[in-house]
């Protein structure tokens, strides 16, 4: 499972990738989320601050949680008790250049990637070319039903 810290890597892809030099972090919520939805992973992305009034955008995202550290709290410090909390930290990936949660990562023995080459893995896969897949039906061949019907369709006689 994945803990990305949003703002740090929101930054990272307004910096290094050109273009992404307007994306809003629910675009940057998208992305991963489809990235995550073709590699099988499932993730959260805790981003400082409250966030938008209205967060609906952020709900229907099928492998990402979105959260939003609140007033008070920082989002490293969210990770960070992530970290903490969870029975078994290493499967966890954390995603953050920052040092603080890259030293809570390595006491923990989770993984820690830098939010630029996370950001690059994500891009390489998702612009793979991916096989398209063949309806069943085409290698199954059409029913004796099926054949009747379109032979009459074309009125062919058998």
């Amino acid at each position: 499972m994945y803990i990305i810290d949003g703002y740090n890597l929101l930054h990272t892809v307004i910096k290094t990738d050109e273009s992404c030099e307007t994306i809003t972090d629910i675009q940057l919520c998208r992305i991963i989320n489809n990235y995550f939805q073709i590699t099988g992973q499932k993730g959260e992305l805790v981003f400082d601050g409250t966030g938008p009034r209205e967060k609906n955008a952020f709900e229907n995202l099928s492998n990402l949680e979105v959260f939003f550290a609140g007033a008070g709290t920082d989002a490293d410090t969210i990770i960070e008790d992530k970290i903490k909390a969870d029975s078994a930290p290493k499967r966890l990936v954390i995603v953050s250049s920052d040092r603080r949660l890259r030293k809570a990562a390595h006491a923990k023995k989770s993984v820690s990637v830098k939010t630029d080459e996370f950001w690059t893995n994500l891009n390489k896969q998702l612009n793979k070319k991916r096989p398209i897949r063949e309806p069943g039906a085409k290698r199954q061949g059409l029913t004796e039903s099926e054949t009747k019907k379109w032979l009459e369709i074309f009125g062919i006689e058998q």
